[in-house]
């Protein structure tokens, strides 16, 4: 693979990590008022909100059960499939 297809691939799974541990953090009660904790916590939230927040609008809870950050990283797989095979077309 080339550097480019490497780097795009590193990207995509940073973020589908990042969305990944923002799903376990949300089955934590509340916030941690910590100064790292809560730093932590913040990054993790605002870096996925503008990702999660689409999905939100249109998937509606099950009851006290989200599922829209699980379709949320079900298209972000998919996504970061789709990039990865295109641009090893180029």
């Amino acid at each position: 693979m080339s550097p480019v297809i490497d780097y795009v691939n590193a990207v995509l799974t940073v973020f589908l990590v990042v969305v990944i541990i923002r799903i376990l953090l949300s089955w934590v009660p509340a916030a941690p008022t910590g100064r790292v904790t809560g730093a932590l916590w913040r990054f993790f939230h605002e870096s996925t909100d503008w990702y999660l927040r689409p999905f939100r609008r249109v998937i509606p809870p099950l009851g006290m059960f989200d599922l829209s950050p699980i379709v949320a990283l079900i298209v972000l797989y998919v996504i970061a499939a789709v990039v990865v095979r295109v641009l090893e077309l180029f």
